[in-house]
């Protein structure tokens, strides 16, 4: 049921990529302010939830074992992350290359869009070959599980506690992320004085990046899932402080900010494993899994979470009084930019260490998965 979505999506990624990079010239303003719009809308919100959601739901689907679905989140959270800096470096030297020009930009599009259509092209082959232990009775159980009305499959997840923690943990870390991304610009720029150093820092938290790739299985095996999550928002948290107390030291926020990278990593490993988590709560309480509905949290979450970021780093600039003409940052652009940089990322991971908290479904689980497998074997007989 997952694998026929990259067949069908390959052809709408590769047209909606090369759609993104051909803003018409001739255009005024406002079409093309409601091009680019268009455009964002049709490859975020319909292009990738197409893709992501049956992706993300694979993992509940192809195994229960929490340390194979583990293995799962580092890879796709390891490549992911890799896929996002290769794009983000090469981005600019490239275009360059070819000119800097639209055509520039359109021919680094379509090269995007060729690479997308590949892999999808390869997922769906993959898939295609894999071989499925379900007999024919189970597979018609799912099919009538993802017959449940949409009405009440949200009412179903809206009473799954973990589901909903596990969306407002992907809202939350989407926020600080958005945020994070656009900060260090901004910090280099007006507390430290020189922008080019955001290439020095971008390497070196490329290099944290890998390392906490490296580290993230043997982390996730020795501390479980819980204290891996504790472990992330609580490390983050306190390169925060020291942050917000020697805010113009380039040494120690650089060095902090490694840090902060190097231990969140194995927590964003954990996201599909989370929702996973969520959708075996659900069989529990519900006899429906929900698998389809259930993953939309962390496409949905990954929206709202990179939009609210937005939003907040553009009102944090607001309230400075943020001026790009100036050559000098006033004080209130300095507080503005310390704020968003240092004590809302600082909140926002307390708020996440809060929130998991409630999530107890690590030592529950396997009873509820025992007792799963004893109503199945009970109806089958």
């Amino acid at each position: 049921k997952c694998r026929p979505w990259f067949a069908r999506m390959a052809i709408p990624a590769f047209v909606s990529i090369v759609l993104l990079f051909t803003v018409p010239k001739n255009m005024g303003s406002g079409l093309q302010a409601a091009y680019v719009l268009i455009t964002n809308v049709l490859i975020t919100a319909i292009v990738y939830t197409a893709v992501a959601i049956p992706y993300s739901a694979l993992m509940a689907i192809r195994t229960e074992s929490s340390e194979e679905r583990g293995k799962m989140g580092i890879f796709r959270a390891a490549f992911g992350y890799i896929a996002g800096m290769v794009i983000a470096i090469l981005l600019i030297p490239i275009t360059n290359m070819l000119g800097g020009t639209q055509s520039a930009w359109i021919k680094f599009g379509a090269i995007l869009a060729l690479i997308v259509l590949l892999l999808l092209a390869i997922c769906y082959n993959n898939g295609r070959k894999a071989k499925y232990s379900e007999d024919t009775e189970t597979l018609n159980e799912v099919e009538e599980e993802e017959a449940v009305p949409f009405k009440d499959a949200i009412k179903m997840l809206f009473g799954n506690k973990y589901w909903v923690i596990v969306l407002l943990f992907n809202i939350i870390t989407n926020v600080t992320n958005a945020i994070a991304a656009a900060s260090g610009t901004y910090y280099c720029k007006w507390i430290f004085g020189n922008d080019n150093l955001v290439a020095i820092t971008g390497i070196a938290g490329l290099a944290a990046t890998l390392l906490g790739f490296v580290l993230a299985k043997p982390i996730i095996s020795k501390l479980g899932i819980k204290k891996t999550v504790y472990f992330g928002v609580l490390g983050q948290a306190i390169t925060c402080v020291v942050r917000c107390v020697v805010p113009t030291n380039f040494m120690a926020c650089t060095v902090m900010s490694l840090i902060g990278s190097l231990v969140q990593i194995p927590l964003m490993c954990l996201y599909g494993v989370l929702l996973a988590m969520a959708v075996d709560y659900n069989e529990w309480k519900y006899d429906k899994k929900l698998v389809a509905v259930s993953s939309g949290a962390i496409g949905f979450g990954s929206k709202v979470g990179g939009g609210l970021g937005s939003i907040i780093l553009s009102v944090f600039l607001a309230i400075g009084a943020y001026d790009a003409t100036l050559e000098v940052a006033t004080t209130s652009m300095r507080y503005a930019i310390y704020g968003f940089s240092n004590y809302l990322p600082l909140v926002m991971n307390l708020l996440m260490f809060f929130v998991f908290t409630k999530f107890d479904l690590e030592e529950k689980l396997p009873k509820m998965r025992a007792e799963v497998e004893a109503r199945r074997k009970g109806q089958n007989n």
